[in-house]
């Protein structure tokens, strides 16, 4: 297996530029994305919050503007080099994470530490090796090395089930629910209400919005929702990274904030994917493609069966609809974002790793999570009701990370 982290010498041209918390926020995004090298079982949004927060108790330390996460590595000295501690905290992380990618992962430190002051630069080392050595221990045992356990279909209309084209197949992360939250007391502390009833007025229109706009070749989505639908298609929390990319570099951020953004930022995140895994578990609600199909068994007069329906993503994620974790992700994301600006005006320009040389413009963080989240109806693979519930969820988790951690002293 390699990994494809980008060298530095071609990157563009202004990378020297861009804070070094940026920079290993890249290189994750690099190793997430490369075929192999994240484990199956573990979701990659621990990774990004592990590795930020152990940024952050590392920066942290040596200004002591903010409550640390663990603790504040002690004795730490504030003439320390903030950018060192901050690379050597991600560095030391993603060795542990991905031990496989070390001497890629060593090669990235040494540019991280070009331009460090030496005298400045041994303690920022030690301080980030020790933030990261707390993050480390603090989720040992969390959970995340569980084998997930087997899943047993339904056979109810509503229970989920394997769907067509690509199953038989298991569903993911059925173990993902019991991992530590990194910020909750709980995994189930915003479960949302129940879905809809199948008898219900709510269900039918939801069924008839994804079963005409989300059809494989249909003819009544937009072109435009079409190509939303698409876009939006890769791991969302990708999207994320690179849009709080986006604006930090767009505000000049410095390592601090930066530090402290991509931690708030990623431990939503990552909190939100337990929380929504723990909902999804709890329902097992069935995809649309299996509504659709099995729709005479539904109990709604107001639902039509096509027992040759698919999607326009061609394959739906292997777990249950409800609730949708575009709409959970994004909403936690564009509500970190927006209160650490203090604003949601935003330009952004929004690209896809799915369909290189294309991007979207959106002129608020919110507007970029509204599209995220309806992408899913666009794409076949989510009814409107499970993004309803997910913005919720996602806004409840983000509150809560906000409020609880990494606040001002």
């Amino acid at each position: 297996m390699s990994v494809l982290i980008i060298p530095r010498s071609a990157r563009a041209a202004d990378e020297r530029s861009v804070d070094v918390v940026v920079q290993w926020n890249r290189t994750l995004l690099s190793i997430v994305r490369t075929p192999g090298a994240q484990p199956a079982t573990v979701h990659p949004t621990r990774s990004f919050a592990m590795m930020h927060l152990a940024i952050y108790d590392a920066v942290n330390s040596i200004v002591r503007t903010h409550a640390p996460y663990v603790a504040f590595v002690s004795p730490a000295s504030h003439d320390a080099s903030p950018s060192a501690a901050a690379a050597a905290a991600a560095h030391r992380v993603l060795v542990v994470l991905y031990p496989a990618l070390k001497a890629a992962l060593d090669a990235e430190l040494q540019q991280s530490l070009a331009h460090a002051p030496d005298w400045r630069e041994a303690e920022g080392i030690r301080i980030g090796e020790a933030a990261a050595d707390q993050i480390l221990a603090a989720r040992s045992g969390d959970g995340a090395d569980a084998q997930p356990p087997a899943y047993t279909f339904g056979s109810a209309p509503g229970d989920y089930q394997s769907t067509p084209p690509n199953c038989p197949k298991q569903p993911v992360f059925t173990h993902w629910l019991s991992v530590t939250p990194f910020a909750l007391g709980r995994a189930d502390e915003f479960r949302p209400v129940p879905p809809p009833a199948l008898a219900s007025d709510a269900y039918s229109s939801a069924f008839n919005e994804v079963r005409s706009l989300g059809l494989a070749g249909g003819t009544t989505a937009t072109p435009d929702e079409t190509a939303i639908g698409r876009f939006w298609g890769a791991p969302i929390q990708n999207y994320w990274n690179e849009i709080a990319q986006t604006a930090s570099i767009a505000r000049h951020l410095t390592t601090l904030q930066n530090a402290r953004l991509f931690a708030l930022l990623n431990v939503s995140i990552a909190d939100g994917v337990i929380a929504f895994y723990d909902a999804k578990y709890a329902y097992n609600v069935w995809r649309p493609v299996t509504a659709i199909r099995a729709a005479e068994a539904d109990g709604n007069p107001d639902t039509a069966a096509d027992p040759n329906w698919l999607p326009d993503a061609g394959n739906t994620p292997a777990d249950p609809s409800y609730p949708g974790a575009h709409a959970v992700v994004s909403a936690a994301g564009a509500a970190v974002l927006i209160t650490f600006f203090e604003r949601d005006h935003f330009d952004l320009a929004v690209t896809s790793e799915l369909l290189p040389g294309v991007e979207r413009s959106f002129s608020s963080f919110s507007a970029a999570a509204e599209e995220a989240a309806i992408s899913r109806v666009f794409a076949g693979v989510h009814f409107r009701t499970d993004l309803t519930s997910g913005g919720r969820l996602g806004s409840d988790v983000a509150a809560f990370v906000l409020a609880h951690v990494l606040t001002r002293e």
